[in-house]
């Protein structure tokens, strides 16, 4: 069975691969479509610093049930279209205790701390399957990465009427803009490519800027009238953005991490006391993060097509990171179809 591999940085190769066997509570997902993920990108370029190499990528899934283990029950059921969910959770840990097992101490991502899912066919526990009819399989594969800017939204609590700055408009930041304006806030989406402001405008941003540093302060300080933002959604991952997130909230506003920097970070943290900030990782998605973004994608219909830029299929591959890689302003998504 064929499989993309990311064998070294910048280096991927289609190798094959021995198919795992099902086990009782396991399901076989013949794999429809594979998004790349910024993370996957930052795997083949060396920066992503949860991952070692050689790693099978691809963590945003699309797929049909061909085969079950014995122990599986009625649901879900043969030839039926999936979403993966690609996380896993001990079930012991503080955050799974919690319920939050989507922050598992412990989990294993797919395509990250495990190898993924750029390969034919894909063998999963079935409490790692989400049924869904309602999408089509190219939309399907949008729903992890946009259910991570949802998860980002709902844990800064953004409310209506609130400006809040989404640091980043790559699909993450597109779904914190999605989730923001959907919860009646008046986003205002910052990027230094500039080709990415019809997106962000059309998934709800009311403002885009590419402006960076000190110039951005000043634009979110004239725009907020002097206080800030209510909340700062940090989805870029460099120091630089760190930092800004924390200049760019208002006094007693909120400013949640999902992005990861390789780097570290150095602040004055007098601002942390100074504002009286309540300071947020964000960490994958909920189960009803995923409900939430499959609902909203669902009333956007074709619309929400415009976020993919181009599909390679599994013999082309090998071309798909080294194209992002080239192209890095004209993309927002890319996909492979097994």
């Amino acid at each position: 069975m064929k499989a993309l591999v990311i064998e070294a940085v910048g280096q991927t190769r289609l190798r094959d691969i021995e198919p795992r066997e099902p086990g009782p509570l396991d399901v076989v997902v013949e794999v429809t479509v594979v998004g790349l993920c910024g993370s996957d990108l930052n795997t083949f370029r060396g920066l992503n610093p949860l991952v070692e190499l050689p790693r099978i990528p691809g963590h945003e899934v699309s797929g049909k049930i061909i085969a079950k283990g014995a122990g599986v029950g009625a649901e879900p059921r043969l030839g039926q279209q999936v979403i993966v969910w690609p996380y896993t959770a001990c079930g012991h840990c503080t955050s799974c205790r919690a319920g939050r097992g989507y922050a598992c101490r412990y989990n294993k991502t797919l395509g990250v701390q495990q190898d993924g899912a750029l390969l034919k066919r894909l063998v999963l526990p079935a409490a790692n399957v989400i049924p869904n009819d309602a999408l089509p399989p190219r939309l399907q594969a949008l729903v992890e990465p946009i259910s991570v800017g949802f998860h980002a939204a709902a844990r800064g609590r953004v409310a209506s009427g609130e400006w809040v700055v989404v640091l980043g408009c790559g699909m993450i930041g597109i779904g914190a803009i999605l989730a923001a304006a959907a919860r009646g806030a008046r986003v205002i989406a910052v990027d230094p490519i500039v080709e990415k402001a019809q997106v962000a405008i059309e998934m709800g941003a009311e403002i885009f800027t590419p402006l960076t540093g000190a110039a951005l302060l000043a634009e979110i300080d004239r725009i907020t009238g002097g206080d800030g933002a209510a909340v700062v959604i940090e989805a870029v991952g460099m120091p630089e953005t760190f930092t800004l997130a924390i200049d760019a909230a208002a006094y007693c506003g909120r400013v949640v991490y999902v992005g990861y920097s390789k780097a570290h970070v150095t602040y004055d943290t007098r601002k942390f006391n100074l504002k009286e900030l309540d300071i947020f990782g964000s960490r994958n998605a909920s189960r009803a993060d995923f409900a939430a973004v499959i609902a909203r994608l669902t009333s956007l219909g074709p619309a929400a097509e415009s976020l993919i830029s181009r599909v390679f299929p599994m013999a082309e591959a090998e071309q798909a990171f080294p194209y992002w890689s080239e192209n890095r302003n004209g993309v927002m998504k890319i996909m492979v179809e097994p």
